[in-house]
């Protein structure tokens, strides 16, 4: 047992002194046998006792993490919601509005790795409490900035920063600390659900509240009404489960935190595949781009035919990555270098697909829907999709280290045939697209007209007079 938990995964083969276990079936493409049985994981009644905690009680803490991880969203997406009215209450343009995002996840991102120093080494109930409370002044506070002081409103938006990191960087290890296998996968899947949700929900709320108060300003002040909500149930439901206790199968003292200096050089042995992951990203999206603004010169379909090329091109590769991670892990990581860059390439160009198919009044509305069916269709239940199939393969081979390593690559070689039949699927847009820009450029120039009829009507002229026709007649 003691084994299994730190063998290596990736390239690790039997033992050739291991002996097949009587009435099982082989593992398609094994060379070795089973080399000993999964880890023993505590039952409801072992993790009350580890924990301190019952059942009840610690999905109880999930739905408070949860509940604030869709509040932490929605206030991240509101702003969005209310853009142009920001834009025109302190009369600045696209570049300043794009840089209040900018300094919120600099921010973010400056704090998250200060936040996670602490929650290693801190009481994370307190830590998070502090945080979502500092936040929640802020961003009601940034509600009352005059309109002459645009820098005060930066200057909010950074020290939001302070509370997300607070609390993204903490709360997923209360999660982990609670539960272990199949039910921690099954709670971390529930917890960031709530991030289409929130940021959904933060486009809505952000343009409905405006519109009901007649002031985009009330916007800002529904979150912070809910974030005291969110610090006293904080404070009365969670507690502090002891690091770790959980996957040692004990109740013994908590671990002891390691030097910051320690913790870095052990992260900096496994983030090899972050890495690849920053520059193709970087790479993809620059690449994508830049090849559609050239294509589109002389092909108006260039942009979904970028996206379809990125998406088929990335599949194959990815497959072959899976393919060979137990024979060459150099190989792996450059086919996952090509198959990232690839399905980079998508990301710009589809929000602008977005933004000019869709009139500017719906713009925040499509922006919500969008991010709520990408990530409901994509990692909101794709992790726990693929750990499923993982397990149901495990029930029917023979439980070793290869098992484990086979069920989990065939399980991810779903993501290339998911990611060939987005291909496909910006194929068809390809076919449609021209249509709905010109649509939706008509009703901004006042030409097109929503009618009760089965067709949309165009006003042309036509013998000196102005005549609704079916607007497929003129795009053809």
């Amino acid at each position: 047992m003691a084994g299994s938990d730190t063998a290596p995964f990736l390239s690790q083969a039997d033992d050739p002194d291991d002996r097949p276990v009587p009435g099982t079936p082989r593992l398609p493409g094994s060379t070795g046998n089973p080399k000993s049985e999964e880890p023993e994981v505590p039952d409801q009644e072992g993790l009350q006792r580890i924990t301190g905690l019952s059942p009840g009680r610690s999905a109880l803490i999930v739905a408070v993490l949860c509940y604030i991880n869709l509040l932490n969203y929605m206030d991240r997406f509101t702003v969005a919601g209310v853009l142009p009215d920001i834009e025109q209450f302190f009369n600045i343009g696209d570049s300043s509005s794009g840089l209040i995002q900018t300094v919120f996840i600099s921010s973010y991102m400056v704090l998250a790795p200060v936040f996670g120093y602490l929650g290693d080494r801190y009481n994370r109930k307190y830590l998070m409490c502090g945080g979502i409370a500092f936040w929640s002044l802020v961003t009601l506070g940034s509600s009352f900035i005059p309109g002459e002081h645009f820098w005060l409103l930066l200057l909010t938006r950074g020290l939001v920063g302070v509370g997300e990191a607070s609390y993204s960087t903490i709360a997923p290890t209360l999660i982990a600390d609670l539960f272990v296998a199949d039910q921690r996968s099954r709670m971390l899947s529930i917890f960031y659900f709530a991030i289409p949700v929130g940021s959904g929900l933060g486009y809505i709320a952000g343009s409905k509240v405006k519109d009901m108060a007649g002031d985009w300003h009330w916007a800002l002040r529904v979150t912070p009404g809910l974030g005291v909500v969110a610090v006293l149930l904080l404070f009365l439901v969670v507690r502090e489960p002891p690091r770790g206790a959980v996957e040692r199968h004990s109740d013994l003292p908590p671990l002891n935190p390691t030097s910051w200096w320690a913790d870095l050089r052990a992260l900096a042995r496994n983030l090899i595949f972050g890495l690849i992951t920053c520059l193709t990203g970087v790479l993809g999206v620059g690449l994508g781009v830049e090849i559609s603004r050239r294509l589109r010169h002389s092909n108006p379909r260039a942009d979904p035919l970028v996206c379809a090329a990125g998406l088929l091109g990335s599949a194959p590769f990815l497959f072959l990555s899976l393919a060979c991670a137990r024979g060459s892990i150099v190989a792996t990581y450059i086919f996952i270098f090509i198959g990232e860059t690839l399905l980079s390439m998508n990301w710009a160009i589809v929000a602008d697909i977005l933004l000019y198919v869709v009139i500017p009044t719906r713009r925040s509305t499509a922006e919500a829907f969008q991010i709520v069916l990408s990530h409901l269709l994509g990692d909101a239940g794709s992790p726990y999709l693929i750990g499923l199939i993982s397990d149901r393969l495990r029930r029917n081979w023979p439980p070793s280290f290869l098992s484990e390593f086979r069920a989990l690559q065939f399980s991810l070689m779903l993501c290339a045939f998911v990611g060939a039949l987005g291909g496909a699927a910006f194929l068809g847009t390809a076919i449609f697209i021209e249509g709905d820009r010109r649509r939706a450029q008509l009703h901004v120039q006042g030409l097109l007209h929503e009618a009760g009829s089965t067709d949309d009507q165009i006003v042309v002229p036509q013998r000196g007079r102005s005549t609704r026709v079916p607007v497929a007649s003129v795009l053809i």
